[in-house]
C-alpha cells in the first residue's frame, strides 16, 4: 500500500475489510487510466496473503510478500487482454512473461502499454472463451498454504460473450476462499448482471499535487516546473504524466511549430505582412516533405488541442486550462485571436485537414491551404 500514490482511503478501507473479516468475494475497481487501479489491486492480494501484516500495509519482507512482490505466488492469478492469431497463443499465460515484465516496470500501465508490449497496436485484443476455461480450472487447485486464492481480471470489458457469461457463473457461485479483483476502465461494457455481483470500488482521479510529489519523488532529475506541467497536463492520471515527460521534446517542437503556423497567419491577416506568406508556403512544404503522415497528423490533433486551451484562456480560469507554462505565456498575446467568431470554424479546419491526410491528400495542398483559411479565421 505504501508505494500507492494517493487514494487513502480506498487504502483503509481495504485494510479494515481484511482486518474485521468483511472480505467481498468480488471486487469492481474502476476508473480513467492511469490512477492505480490495478496497484490497488496486487497490494490487496498482498495484504491478504501476508501473514505479518500491520494495520496499514502488509510486511514486505515475509516470503510470501517477496513472491507477491514479483507476481509469482502460486495462488495470485491473472486474466488479461490478449491478441489471438491463427495457430498461436490463445490464453493469458502464453503472455505472461511480457504481463509480469510491463506491470513491474510501470504498475499505473495501461491498455496502450499492453498492445505496444504484444506489437499488436493495430489489432484487436480480447479476453477469449478459452480463458473462461482456464479461470475455472485455476480456482479449483487447492490453493498454497490454506490461504486465499486471488483471480486479478484486468479490463474485463474487453471479454467476449462467452467468456463473460461463464464467469457471471462464477460469481454466483464463487469457489471457496477466492477473490475476484476485476480492474476496469469501461465498467460500462461489462454485463449488468455481473457488475450486480461485484463490490464497486470508484478509484478517483489524482490530485496536481499528487502527481507533482510523486515525480518529484521518484524521477529526482524532473525540474520542479516540468514536473508541475506534467502533472497540471496530466489530469489526475500518473501514467500520462510519465508520458507527457517521456513526449517533452516532442511536444516542444509541435509547439513551436504551431506558434510558427499562427504567428506568421497573424502577420499576413493582421499586419499585411506579405513576407510572412511565403513563410507560411515554406512551412507546409517543409512539413509536407520532411514529415511523414503520422507526424503531420499528430501536428494536427496537437494544434487542436492548442486552439481550444486558447480559447479557454480567455475566460481567466486557471482551473479549466491545461497549458504548459511556456504555452501561457504565448497564450498571453494569442489568446484573444481565438474567439467565439472563429473558434468552431478554426477547429473545423484543423480537423478536417487532418482527416484528409489520413485519406492519403497531398499534404503540402492540404497544408497550405490550412494556412490560407487561418489568416482569414485569424482576423474574425
Amino acid at each position: 500500500m505504501r508505494d500507492i500514490i494517493g487514494q487513502d482511503a480506498i487504502k483503509r478501507e481495504m485494510c479494515r475489510s481484511v482486518q474485521q473479516g468483511r472480505i467481498p468475494h468480488a471486487m469492481l475497481l474502476s476508473g480513467p487510466a492511469g490512477v492505480g487501479k490495478l496497484p490497488l489491486a496486487l497490494a490487496f492480494a498482498q495484504y491478504l496473503a501476508c501473514k505479518h501484516r500491520t494495520d496499514t500495509d502488509a510486511c514486505g519482507t515475509c516470503p510470501t510478500c517477496m513472491q507477491y512482490s514479483k507476481l509469482q505466488h502460486p495462488d495470485l492469478h491473472f486474466a488479461f487482454p490478449i491478441v489471438k492469431v491463427d495457430k498461436g497463443p490463445e490464453v493469458c499465460d502464453d503472455y505472461m512473461a511480457d504481463f509480469r515484465t510491463m506491470v513491474l516496470a510501470n504498475p499505473y500501465c495501461d491498455a496502450n502499454d499492453w498492445t505496444q508490449t504484444m506489437g499488436a497496436e493495430k489489432k484487436q485484443s480480447l479476453i477469449y472463451e478459452k480463458e473462461s476455461s482456464e479461470i475455472m480450472r485455476k480456482l479449483a487447485l487447492k490453493s498454497f498454504g490454506d490461504g486465499y486464492k486471488v483471480m486479478i481480471i484486468w479490463q474485463p470489458e474487453k471479454m467476449n460473450a462467452t467468456c463473460a457469461n461463464k464467469l457471471l457463473k462464477l460469481l454466483e457461485e464463487p469457489p471457496a476462499m477466492t477473490v475476484f479483483l476485476l480492474v476496469s476502465e469501461h465498467p460500462e461494457m461489462l454485463l449488468p448482471t455481473i457488475i450486480s455481483r461485484l463490490r464497486p470500488i470508484a478509484v478517483p482521479r489524482l490530485s496536481d499535487e499528487q502527481i507533482e510529489a510523486a515525480l518529484r519523488n521518484r524521477q529526482p532529475a524532473v525540474g520542479t516546473q516540468l514536473a508541475k506541467d506534467a502533472a497540471r497536463l496530466a489530469a489526475g492520471s500518473y501514467r500520462e504524466a510519465l508520458r507527457l515527460l517521456d513526449s517533452e521534446d516532442r511536444d516542444k517542437q509541435l509547439f513551436a511549430e504551431f506558434q510558427e503556423l499562427m504567428r506568421n497567419a497573424w502577420l499576413v491577416g493582421v499586419r499585411k505582412n506579405y513576407d510572412a506568406l511565403q513563410k507560411l508556403n515554406d512551412w507546409a512544404m517543409i512539413m509536407a516533405k520532411d514529415s511523414s503522415r503520422e507526424r503531420q497528423c499528430a501536428f494536427l490533433q496537437f494544434a487542436q488541442r492548442m486552439i481550444r486551451e486558447n480559447f479557454i484562456y480567455n475566460y481567466g480560469e486557471p482551473a479549466l486550462n491545461y497549458q504548459t507554462t511556456e504555452q501561457q505565456q504565448f497564450s498571453v498575446k494569442f489568446a484573444p485571436y481565438i474567439n467565439e467568431r472563429n473558434i468552431e470554424d478554426l477547429t473545423q479546419q484543423f480537423a478536417q485537414a487532418e482527416a484528409q491526410i489520413m485519406q492519403n491528400a497531398n499534404a503540402r495542398m492540404v497544408l497550405f491551404d490550412l494556412c490560407l483559411q487561418c489568416i482569414v479565421l485569424i482576423k474574425r
